[in-house]
């Protein structure tokens, strides 16, 4: 039982060690989808932010409904200075979510199937 809790120990703060760190060294290039979505556009900067030239796919793209939630872009509260607080806390959260899920379906004492005649 106790190697057991050490692993899942080491797993843990493995996970937040790779997401508090390694999330400040990811690409900041599109993706394959970003990139395939702006294939034949061209990304332009102006005072009003971002404009798209061309055409492409992305031109026709609409604001994801939780684009303004407080984790949206891999950054708390937009601020890129705090991708690793936002890695952080993803990783907190499925973990939650995932020990909630095995908690609830977890195979009790008196739920084994008998065998046999």
């Amino acid at each position: 039982m106790r190697k057991r809790w050490r692993f899942f120990a080491g797993f843990a703060l493995v996970a937040l060690v790779c997401a508090g760190v390694l999330s400040y060294f990811a690409d900041s290039s599109p993706d394959g989808l970003d990139s395939a979505t702006l294939t034949g556009c061209e990304v332009v900067r102006t005072d009003h932010g971002e404009q798209l030239t061309g055409n492409c796919i992305a031109q026709r793209a609409g604001h994801h409904q939780l684009s303004d939630s407080p984790l949206a872009n891999y950054a708390v509260g937009g601020d890129s200075r705090f991708t690793g607080v936002a890695g952080v806390l993803g990783v907190l959260a499925t973990a939650v979510a995932a020990g909630g899920l095995f908690w609830l379906l977890r195979r009790r004492p008196g739920d084994r199937e008998k065998t046999g005649p």
